[in-house]
């Protein structure tokens, strides 16, 4: 049967993916956006489907529409651009989740928030499994996303427990792939522009803090998972790949593919940058039968050839 979905921050990097999927699936698609770091190219090639629609909207402001599932992605992920403005990020995760939940409750309809690795911080135990509380700094450079994915989080449980709504909650663990923004600052495609120009490549440390990889596919497939499960799986369900690399490894792994020149340089770590993230996927496996597949070699030479179009059709 047909859905009328909506998928707030739709024309970013998961979200411009999840509208492509689902619209394949027979759906009709709302695509929210205010564009602060979604783009209309990641969305452009869907603008014919008779079944899809753009709406430029901020979720800290209400939103009225007629539909049947949320899907709440809409936040910047990457330290570049929550932390350009932190006021505005903590508010369309808490603000946001306020005025989408009241959406949902008003259509007595499911909402799936789109929550992330970082509500466990700089992680005590690893790999992290849902159980964990994390070890996060509330007053640090990345608590505008940290906290306030916590706080989402901490709304869509009272909104199921004191209204009975239908939630779904999944944390996104690292993902990459095609439409990451060449600008994006996270380490996959950073690693990769900076390779495909020959550039110095900057780990932070030694490099031997890790991380797990999961290719956008695979993480698609698990939000839908998630929201098409029973209505008594709520989550929260980690999303993610747990085979972890090195960051010193993934730079050396991303010049071998690439064929480049460039070097490695060594910076002091940041402020609160987790030294591992890996999920156990455990739950994700045994109640949504779901499991990243996506090899990371071939991952990576996907989104190294997305890249390398884009920065040839750059000039």
């Amino acid at each position: 049967m047909k859905k009328r979905i909506l998928i707030t921050g739709g024309a970013g990097f998961i979200g411009s993916h999840l509208c492509e999927k689902l619209l394949s699936e027979g759906n009709e698609v709302i695509c929210v956006d205010n564009f602060f770091t979604g783009s209309k190219q990641n969305i452009f090639h869907l603008l014919d489907n008779p079944y899809f629609e753009i709406l430029r909207h901020d979720i800290t402001f209400p939103l009225y529409v007629e539909v049947d599932e949320i899907y709440n992605l809409a936040c910047p992920a990457s330290p570049i651009y929550y932390t350009f403005d932190p006021v505005q990020t903590t508010k369309t995760s808490v603000i946001g989740a306020i005025n989408m939940l009241g959406l949902a409750k008003r259509l007595k309809i499911k909402i799936l928030q789109a929550s992330t690795s970082e509500v466990y911080g700089d992680p005590k135990m690893h790999p992290q499994a849902e159980t964990y509380y994390g070890n996060v700094n509330p007053i640090g450079p990345r608590a505008c996303y940290d906290e306030g994915k916590r706080c989402a989080e901490t709304l869509f449980f009272d909104y199921k427990r004191q209204l009975n709504l239908k939630i779904k909650v999944v944390r996104i663990f690292n993902t990459y792939g095609p439409r990451l923004r060449l600008d994006d600052g996270r380490v996959v495609s950073n690693f990769i522009v900076k390779s495909l120009k020959n550039r110095d490549i900057t780990v932070y440390g030694d490099g031997s803090q890790t991380r797990s990889f999961c290719y956008i596919d695979d993480l698609v497939d698990g939000i839908i998972k998630m929201m098409n499960s029973k209505d008594e799986i709520c989550g929260p369900i980690n999303l993610g790949n747990p085979n972890e690399i090195s960051i010193l490894n993934l730079a050396q792994k991303i010049i071998q593919l690439t064929d480049s020149k460039s070097k490695i340089v060594y910076m002091p770590i940041p402020a609160d940058d987790p030294k591992t993230r890996c999920p156990n996927t455990k739950k994700a496996r045994d109640i949504l039968g779901w499991q990243a597949i996506t090899e990371l070699n071939m991952g990576l030479k996907n989104t190294i050839e997305y890249f390398l179009n884009l920065l040839k059709n750059q000039g």
